[in-house]
């Protein structure tokens, strides 16, 4: 009855898991002929949202459609229990008078809580999953919902009713300490072997949480359960601590030099907040955060209109009559152009008594004129130079930007002499001369930052120390004899771990989310931003033009029926280096391969999963979505959230975990998309030599390969020249 009504009233109202939530809770109700919360005469939406995890007001648009079932459920709940004629001959007659039953009846009717019921026989076909084998166990002896869950109140904390209800129809499994306490304690009342029940419960995709742990904190406690053992909470204080503190240094922060000073500098924020650098206002596609997503200083109005000037000058399609430039911005670059003008200028307006120790600058006295003077870029690269303890190529690439604004003829700076009006003195850095003489010579003081610039680049370069060192997170990986193989394991390992879709539908599509990152990640070998910006195109639809995936500049995933296959199509233009040769104004095309069950992932995701996450949102046309949450701004990934959604597959799929047994690759650190292509560069490196082939791979030059991507060291290159040159060995 309770299907049919669902299948007929509700299905097409409501989501899967909703669906299912909802069902799951009248059914209980209905089993153990209980009330459902009801105010008044109408049930209670608060209360049956906070029992089916469904929002209160999608719960009152449908209370129509599911009261009369709630109704009828309360009718069957106060309706005495049929039956049967046998039973009423057995009696002598119909009842006809209710009476009140007495203290001993009530007594002999309440769930008896006997701490071992005997067996009602002795041998049975073990099941394989945890609610068939919960079913069996109580009709062995005899157990009711009711009387078990009264013997696990009585031994102390225990799930709730309609947990143990959903774990016997296998609709949930256990998921903390709690649950997996109850299970041990059921065990013993049916005198099981211990860890019978747990052996059988399926993997959500995490572990069990951390409640209760006092060792971690409650902040913590989401981002550390995956990683801790299942017996966490039973180990002793020392081999808690000593877990703790291996996952904190390697799964979650990394163990890298670089790793630990991000981590300490990001504890102390000093950029400014540019304010309203929307994409109407500089008309590039340039979106950045309002200051309410921060606590950071917002910039003054006049700089910001300044930094609007440039950015308008650097990303338009034309520039302004009478300006000259050479290159352009892209969306991308120009964000990450603000984001440096924003460190720069905040360390000059930071406290000099702070922890950040600035140069305590006021706020209005900023203006993108002192970047013409060589004190100002002195002062900053010190103070880089100081904070970090050495010089880094960063400080080299600063001073390139300073270059090409002050550069004869296309510089933005140069071009732009009113801006001499907005200095003010600066003690030590800029001082009322300075100023004067900027003013009645402008293109003089360009041309002297420019000598000073080319200089202080030079200098830079000679002592400049590689800090991030690309390559070290995946050492284990490149030093393999097959890197492609190794970073395999990974996607394996996913596949291994894959929740049951049934009964955790949103952590299964999480997981094929995850495989199908890194497996069109080291089919395609793109950069992180064509990856996640990726469209998709299902088989029932008409693909794309490439003409409005040029105008998008964007890929996209679409069914090839020619080829029979999945095939990605991205045009030239969308890529950062379009005009490498490599490209030659031709898009790039590549049917992939239906192996390793890629194309049961792709139909799934694109049928199933991917709805599943986008929930109530509105759909991107992205591939790749994120999971989205009441507080989710939208379905999308931007550069930051896309990798952190790798970074974390890496964390529980990728880094071996000796305390739990899960994770493939030993050795391995946290890490982000880009990696990727420095494994499928040095896998082609080591198996043919060819700079040029590696090339192919991550769409680049062999130039570009050589100096950043391929390790391929003396002993690779000797390696490969043994392998030729025993065949003569072999063969005598």
């Amino acid at each position: 009855m309770l299907e049919a009504y669902f299948r007929r009233r509700l299905d097409q109202k409501l989501y899967p898991d909703d669906r299912r939530a909802l069902y799951d809770y009248l059914l209980l109700h209905l089993e153990v002929r209980t009330f459902p919360a009801y105010r008044g005469r109408w049930i209670d939406v608060v209360a049956l949202a906070e029992n089916t995890g469904i929002a209160s007001a999608r719960l009152s648009e449908l209370r129509p459609d599911f009261q009369p079932l709630c109704d009828a459920i309360c009718r069957a709940a106060g309706d005495p229990p049929m039956r049967t004629q046998r039973a009423d001959a057995a009696a002598g007659a119909l009842v006809t008078k209710t009476r009140r039953p007495s203290a001993a009846a009530k007594a002999k009717r309440a769930p008896k809580n006997k701490g071992q019921p005997s067996p009602l026989w002795s041998t049975w076909s073990d099941p394989q999953s945890l609610g068939e084998a919960l079913r069996l166990h109580m009709a062995r002896h005899g157990d009711s919902l009711r009387s078990l869950h009264a013997f696990l109140l009585a031994a102390g904390p225990t799930p709730s009713l309609n947990a143990l209800a959903t774990w016997r129809r296998g609709s949930s499994m256990p998921s903390n300490a709690v649950s997996f306490t109850a299970l041990q304690a059921i065990e013993r009342r049916y005198r099981l072997p211990a860890g019978y029940f747990e052996a059988k419960v399926e993997r959500r995709g995490r572990t069990r949480t951390a409640k209760g742990v006092a060792p971690i904190a409650p902040s913590e406690r989401r981002r550390l359960a995956w990683h801790l053992p299942d017996d966490f909470p039973r180990r002793s204080a020392a081999e808690q601590e000593e877990i703790l503190t291996w996952v904190r240094e390697v799964v979650i922060s990394g163990s890298t030099d670089y790793r630990r000073f991000q981590a300490g500098a990001s504890k102390t924020r000093y950029a400014l907040r540019f304010v309203g650098l929307n994409a109407k206002l500089v008309g590039a596609g340039v979106t950045l955060p309002s200051a309410r997503s921060s606590a950071l200083t917002v910039a003054p109005e006049r700089l910001r209109s300044e930094m609007a000037d440039l950015l308008r000058f650097k990303t338009a399609t034309l520039t302004a009559r009478g300006l000259r430039r050479t290159g352009v911005w892209n969306a991308e670059t120009a964000a990450q152009k603000v984001e440096h003008f924003a460190l720069m200028f905040g360390a000059l307006a930071a406290d000099p008594d702070g922890e950040i120790v600035g140069c305590g600058v006021d706020l209005d006295k900023l203006t993108l004129a002192l970047l013409v003077f060589p004190a100002v870029w002195d002062w900053y690269l010190s103070w880089r130079e100081k904070r970090r303890g050495f010089y880094t190529s960063w400080e080299a690439d600063m001073l390139s930007i300073a270059l090409s604004l002050v550069r004869a003829e296309t510089g933005w700076l140069r071009q732009t002499p009113s801006l001499a009006n907005h200095l003010a003195p600066i003690s030590g850095l800029v001082s009322s001369d300075d100023i004067a003489s900027a003013k009645d010579d402008w293109d003089a003081a360009c041309d002297a930052m420019h000598r000073h610039g080319r200089s202080r680049i030079k200098e830079i370069s000679r002592v400049a120390r590689v800090h991030r060192d690309p390559f070290e997170p995946i050492m284990p990986i490149l030093e393999a004899a097959k890197p492609l193989a190794e970073y395999r394991k990974i996607t394996d390992e996913i596949v291994r771990l894959m929740p049951n879709e049934k009964t955790h539908p949103k952590a299964a599509a999480e997981a094929v989310r995850s495989f199908l990152m890194l497996r069109l990640g080291l089919h395609l070998g793109l950069r992180q931003r064509n990856l996640r910006e990726l469209l998709v195109c299902p088989r029932d639809r008409i693909p794309t033009t490439e003409r409005r995936l040029e105008e998008l500049r964007r890929g996209e995933l679409r069914w090839n029926a020619r080829e029979s296959g999945w095939e990605v199509l991205i045009p030239s233009i969308a890529f950062k280096n379009a005009h490498s040769s490599f490209f030659g104004s031709k898009p790039f095309r590549l049917v992939l391969p239906d192996l390793g069950g890629l194309y049961g992932m792709i139909e799934a995701w694109i049928t199933r999963h991917r709805r599943r996450l986008l929930g109530p949102a509105s759909d991107p046309g992205t591939f790749f979505v994120k999971t989205v949450k009441r507080t989710s701004a939208q379905a999308a990934y931007n550069q930051t959230t896309f990798y952190e959604a790798w970074r974390l597959t890496i964390q529980r799929y990728g880094i071996y975990n000796p305390y739990t047994g899960r994770g493939a690759i030993e050795g391995l650190l946290p890490h982000g998309p880009h990696n990727v292509q420095d494994v499928l560069a040095t896998h082609i490196l080591k198996q043919t030599g060819s700079y040029e082939q590696a090339s192919y791979a991550i769409q680049d030059t062999p130039e570009m390969i050589a100096k950043h991507y391929g390790r391929f060291l003396p002993q690779d290159k000797a390696a490969i020249a043994a392998k030729i040159l025993n065949q003569v060995w072999a063969a005598a």
